[in-house]
């Protein structure tokens, strides 16, 4: 049986830097949310400007939306190891799954409303917005 002796590397200093971390966890999210709202609508934006007609099979489709998913993991889970206070980071699991929400919902509207020109913000778009913002203050706040 093979054993392995502890690694002699030294430490990433910088990872272990609060405000480093806070920065790299929300950095790696809003990418990964980038990628995750191109895999599950670009091809919504592809089929309206013909790149793919009403005939392209799903599975080509999901094909392409995985590729696009293998990314968006590649950032979302090191967001989460980095950002996670168990494992050191600045995060508790809670807080940084309301991060995450509030990122997507966030890259969401910017893509809604680049590449969706008929779809229009409204008065209650906001209002959701803004009470996503209230999650993120009750789930920092200590009570």
């Amino acid at each position: 049986m093979t054993t392995f002796a502890p690694s002699k590397r030294k430490p990433n200093t910088i990872l272990h830097m609060p405000h480093l971390q806070q920065i790299y966890t929300i950095g790696l999210l809003i990418v990964s949310n980038i990628f995750m709202t191109f895999a599950w609508y670009g091809h919504l934006k592809l089929q309206q400007i013909k790149v793919f007609s009403d005939n392209t099979p799903l599975y080509v489709i999901i094909l392409l939306s995985w590729m696009l998913a293998l990314p968006e993991y590649s950032c979302q889970v090191p967001a989460n190891r980095i950002g996670f206070d168990g494992n050191g980071g600045p995060f508790n699991i809670m807080q940084l799954k309301v991060i995450q929400e509030v990122i997507s919902l966030a890259v969401f509207t910017v893509f809604v409303t680049v590449f969706f020109n008929g779809e229009s913000l409204r008065w209650n778009h906001l209002a959701a917005f803004i009470c996503l913002v209230m999650a993120v203050f009750f789930v920092f706040h200590k009570w």
